[in-house]
């Protein structure tokens, strides 16, 4: 840093000090220490999710005890985050504003402006593991606008401070400008102190005003509500109809009008007005496993919830708040659940974990989630926990009526290797959790935190696992939580991977490994049973018909262990009465119709075209051509095999 930008750092100092009113602005511009780092102000993030993930983040580096979110739903014209934190003094303010990704966070020079522990530079100052690394987490907001304002105040001090920022778009930059990489303006600020009327208030407030024309459209999933109107506008009796999202936040028009009333009201929510925020979520949560008791083997979250509800739903995955029911590492794994410990060596294999009656945590001694951090966050009637259940899941047909559950921790000191080649030491704990059926889709993988928060949420590839096993793989939820390390192998905008990384290509080979090891547990496990009821289910399985499916199935799956998804058909007058399934279908209307011969189908063929039409079930899910289709889509086919089966020669 040159004389002259450490002098015009402390004069900017001087002049907020100064400021005591609105009347007495301080005028400056944002200035980068790497000229390429003012491309953040385009915006680096892929989803406007992103910039409120980042502000959220910034608030736990703050030691925020509670955040608070308000999105102007379904309009999103203006958008505000307050926090509780410790606040910006104008000397940590001036720094961010003029050193745009020269962050000093984990360096010393965070110890002197108060925003890390004076201790150790790596944590808060109230002892937290810090999330934000190089600086840019606040500009996120350049996915949402380029016009927002900053309201921060320390304890103690007698004034707020507030600042007006636009930022400046890079596209619109000269390239011949006659500056140094270091001194690139990022946009224009406007700076102000005010009394204050609490001087033991503290916190940041950061509004969104103005917000860009595509995000607030992402936002209201004007995409998805324009093709249903465009489809009731041209529908055709041989057209099908679109609807709207099962669940959503409302659509509104051009002018920020509420549309589309149904039943009274111009929204779809699982939860009710009356519902605490802690209620509301849970309920949102309840609501995707529902889908699989009502015969949705796959629940998707964008087939379900429009862009407002999904946004939410990864913001819950993505910070480090509590989980909606209890950390899988402080349940007692005792009657309900297969316990293993992952081993590390490469060809080693899974031990069980003894059955003490205690938490898994004080059996092996683990970590992760041990100190509760006091940290809530709101947005709008929410307030957010990871939605992600571990028990009292539905039941399916599969041999295994237990989840499986191996639990690794593991330390790689790298002591082969110099340290600026192995990026330093590894540590990390995990879990992977293994159960029939997901939901929703989106948690099949595996999902890397480090201190607590993610960007990437869960790769169904697992780290590019490479085997053929596709059925187990999307029976598996994996968490890796990192304690030491792997911070460098993050990409700079948090949500992908530099997977040449030292510390990527070891964790993926110890997570491949793990996936071995729980294949082959779960297939051992899994032939104990089955030796257990082989009896039982020979009597299951007479039917020549039944042989094929399961035949198939087999094949298909490449598990030996496993059953196909079990079928009841049904009359509709017998809704809900019969034994739950994991695909119900409704015998009318198609049956007991004309066919296109004028027959009839006899009653005594009804059980046989029953058994069939079970059969070519089994088979289509085995072939999983059943996952993509929507109940409807579904019930549509499922009609026109009946009468194909129905029709008499």
């Amino acid at each position: 840093m040159t004389l002259d930008i450490i002098k015009e750092e402390k004069d900017l100092v001087e002049k907020i000090q100064r400021s005591i009113s609105n009347s007495d602005v301080v005028n400056t511009t944002l200035k980068t220490d790497e000229r390429v780092i003012a491309r953040v102000t385009d915006g680096i993030y892929r989803q406007p999710s992103s910039a409120l993930r980042e502000l959220i983040s910034n608030a736990y580096d703050a030691d925020a005890a509670r955040v608070v979110i308000k999105t102007d739903a379904p309009r999103f014209d203006r958008i505000s985050i307050e926090d509780d934190g410790h606040g910006m003094s104008p000397e940590a303010l001036a720094h961010m504003l003029m050193h745009i990704g020269g962050s000093a966070k984990r360096q010393e020079k965070g110890q002197g402006l108060g925003i890390t522990s004076s201790e150790n530079p790596l944590l808060t100052p109230n002892g937290r593991k810090l999330i934000g690394k190089i600086g840019i987490g606040i500009f996120s907001v350049a996915q949402l606008t380029y016009h927002f304002q900053i309201i921060t105040k320390t304890k103690g001090d007698n004034f707020r401070t507030i600042a007006t920022v636009a930022l400046r778009q890079y596209s619109d930059e000269d390239l011949n400008q006659n500056k140094s990489d270091n001194e690139y303006e990022s946009g224009k600020v406007n700076i102000w102190r005010e009394k204050a009327s609490d001087i033991n208030s503290h916190g940041t407030t950061i509004v969104l005003t103005n917000v860009r024309p595509q995000a607030r459209e992402t936002l209201q999933s004007k995409e998805i509500w324009a093709a249903i109107e465009q489809s009731e506008q041209t529908q055709s009796p041989d057209e099908q109809l679109l609807e709207p999202p099962k669940y959503h936040v409302g659509s509104v028009d051009i002018l920020g009008q509420n549309m589309r009333v149904s039943n009274g009201t111009t929204t779809s929510l699982p939860w009710d007005q009356s519902d605490n925020p802690r209620t509301a979520f849970c309920k949102l949560v309840q609501c995707v496993w529902n889908e699989l008791e009502m015969s949705n083997p796959s629940p998707q979250l964008d087939k379900i919830f429009d862009y407002y509800l999904q946004m939410i739903w990864t913001l819950s995955l993505s910070i480090p708040i509590p989980y909606v029911d209890s950390n899988i590492f402080d349940m007692d794994l005792t009657n309900w659940a297969y316990g293993y410990l992952v081993a590390n060596e490469p060809k080693g294999s899974a031990k069980p974990i003894l059955q003490e009656n205690k938490p898994v945590r004080k059996i092996l001694d683990l970590k992760e989630g041990l100190i509760q951090n006091g940290f809530d966050v709101y947005i709008d009637d929410l307030q957010l926990f990871r939605p992600i259940k571990f028990k009292d899941l539905p039941t399916t047909g599969h041999s295994l009526k237990k989840p499986l559950i191996l639990i690794g921790k593991c330390k790689e000191e790298f002591a082969k290797f110099p340290k600026e080649l192995s990026g330093g030491t590894l540590s990390f704990e995990a879990y992977l959790y293994w159960t029939p059926k997901i939901a929703p889709t989106e948690h099949r993988g595996s999902l890397i935190r480090i201190n607590g928060a993610s960007g990437t949420l869960f790769d169904p590839s697992f780290m590019r696992y490479q085997v053929s096993e596709q059925t187990r793989l999307k029976q598996i939820t994996c968490e890796i939580f990192i304690h030491e390390g792997f911070d460098s192998a993050l990409n700079i905008d948090r949500e992908s991977f530099n997977y040449a990384h030292p510390h990527a290509v070891y964790l993926t080979r110890w997570l491949h490994s793990a996936l071995r090891q729980l294949a082959t547990t779960q297939k051992r496990i899994s032939g104990e049973i089955r030796h257990n009821v082989r009896e039982e289910q020979k009597n299951q399985y007479k039917s020549d018909i039944q042989q094929i499916a399961l035949g198939v199935w087999k094949t298909e799956t490449k598990d030996d262990f496993s059953l196909p998804p079990t079928v009841n058909v049904q009359n509709e007058s017998e809704n809900n009465l019969l034994e739950q399934a994991d695909i119900v279908l409704n015998r009318a209307p198609t049956y007991n119709l004309n066919s296109a011969n004028n027959r009839k189908i006899a009653p005594k063929q009804i059980p046989i075209v029953d058994a069939k039409i079970k059969a070519i079930t089994q088979v289509l899910a085995a072939f999983g051509l059943l996952e993509h289709l929507d109940n409807k889509q579904q019930a549509r086919l499922f009609k026109a095999i009946y009468q194909i089966l129905e029709t008499s020669e």
